[in-house]
């Protein structure tokens, strides 16, 4: 794939400058982060050399001490004063914060550059080591799910197209055929997120119940719906406490969240009743029973669908921003998403025809003042362009 991402122009200017920091890309899976780092390579002026723990049978912390030994020799031998290492899949590698802290203060100490890039898809094991070992020796570098700009000019998909599918580029070729999409998103894209991302963690002691809360999940996003009556819905049924902990490494995964009320206080927000919010709204999709036609030919489901989408955007793009997103409700008045940051508030609904009598953005900005409240949709801004505009100027 030719299309560059957003983040092509980053990763390149910071591979130029002088050696600083290390270079982490995190992210969920299938977003393009080892092909953006091979574009990247393709167009670097200094000697590099690329690997993947995802090659190595059995890696461990040694293997890392011996690229990075022989990166050292390389320069030597060759007179380098300056050479990449990138290391693709990192958080598989046992203790691999304590061993690249190592080798990269040992670097520091003897002024040696070697400028160091590492990849992680799961947000949880590669931000954790960062913040236990590595504290002021990194920058992050965040990609999230593609957008519907890039979907658009990539493949030329319209926003029907984008509001069902997604933003999987791997599976965009197959749309055409929507059984063979469905199989590929769960088997090539899901699966593989949850037995090597979240299924890593030493807590899961259910794993088909951690599957049976993100494919339903999925089915519930944008709704508002109790973990009591989630169990109720679950064979394979754990307590509260249980479940919130999956819902938790799914969102650390960038899979399935769970948005929190918005609420002046915070232990109203942790104690409050989750709203179910995909990252990426293919995953919608495909744990419903709607075809595509089926959902763009039915006003009331596709306005489900459009605010899932728009769910899914924000909660994407607010590692990047800055922002954390919530809902809010009381009693029958609602509001879709609020996003905050620092101390401004923004309120979003979400209207394709449906809720036209509903309140709550009035009663929200009366009561909490928002720094916006806007509409997406009916009487206000299209879906399209929301989904197409920079969300910073949400806060300006």
């Amino acid at each position: 794939m030719s299309y560059r991402r957003l983040q092509f122009k980053t990763i390149l200017q910071r591979i130029n400058e002088p050696r600083s920091k290390l270079q982490v890309i995190v992210g969920p899976r299938q977003v393009g982060k080892s092909t953006l780092v091979g574009q990247v390579l393709d167009e670097c002026p200094i000697p590099y050399e690329s690997y993947s723990s995802d090659d190595v049978v059995g890696v461990t912390a040694d293997w890392l001490s011996q690229l990075w030994e022989s990166q050292r020799l390389k320069m030597v031998a060759r007179g380098e004063t300056k050479r990449l290492l990138v290391i693709d899949e990192v958080q598989k590698v046992n203790n691999w914060s304590e061993t690249v802290k190592a080798e990269w203060d040992r670097d520091t100490r003897e002024k040696r550059n070697l400028i160091v890039i590492l990849l992680g898809s799961s947000r949880m094991l590669i931000e954790k080591g960062l913040t236990e070992s590595l504290a002021g020796r990194f920058e992050l570098i965040r990609m999230p799910h593609w957008t519907y700009p890039e979907m658009q000019d990539c493949f030329g998909w319209n926003l029907p197209q984008y509001v069902y599918y997604g933003g999987y580029p791997g599976a965009a070729q197959y749309i055409d055929d929507e059984k063979r999409w469905r199989i590929y998103v769960k088997d090539s894209l899901v699966e593989p997120s949850i037995s090597k991302d979240a299924l890593l963690d030493s807590k899961i002691t259910k794993p088909q119940l951690l599957r049976q809360l993100f494919e339903l999940g999925c089915s519930y996003s944008g709704e508002i719906l109790s973990l009591t009556k989630m169990i109720a819905q679950l064979q394979d049924a754990g307590n509260v406490t249980t479940l919130a902990g999956y819902l938790h490494l799914l969102d650390e995964c960038g899979l399935l969240c769970g948005l929190q009320k918005y609420a002046e206080d915070n232990a109203r927000r942790y104690n409050s009743i989750p709203k179910y919010q995909v990252y990426n709204s293919a995953l919608r999709s495909v744990y419903c029973d709607e075809s595509f036609d089926e959902v763009i030919e039915d006003p009331k489901l596709w306005g489900r669908y459009v605010e899932s989408a728009i769910g899914a955007h924000l909660v994407s793009q607010a590692g990047i921003l800055g922002y954390k997103v919530y809902y809010w409700r009381e009693r029958n008045e609602e509001v879709d998403y609020i996003l905050v940051r620092n101390r401004k508030k923004v309120a979003i609904e979400v209207k394709t025809g449906r809720r036209t009598t509903n309140k709550g953005l009035t009663t929200f900005a009366s009561s909490y003042k928002p720094h916006r409240s806007i509409i997406v949709g009916s009487g206000g801004l299209s879906v399209e362009e929301f989904l197409t505009m920079d969300l910073e100027l949400l806060f300006k």
